[in-house]
């Protein structure tokens, strides 16, 4: 039971930290662009 329970708890953190890193990255691509709308708004 207590394998079984350690396997869960591996995969949900594994789970979570992926997720967090896919929510990162897509932050950073809508970041990006707005940046370029602004600048090419500015010109």
């Amino acid at each position: 039971m207590v394998r079984r329970s350690t396997i869960l708890f591996f995969a949900a953190a594994a789970l979570l930290v992926s997720g967090c890193n896919t929510v990162k990255g897509l932050g950073h691509d809508i970041e990006s662009v707005g940046k370029a709308g602004e600048e090419a708004i500015k010109k």
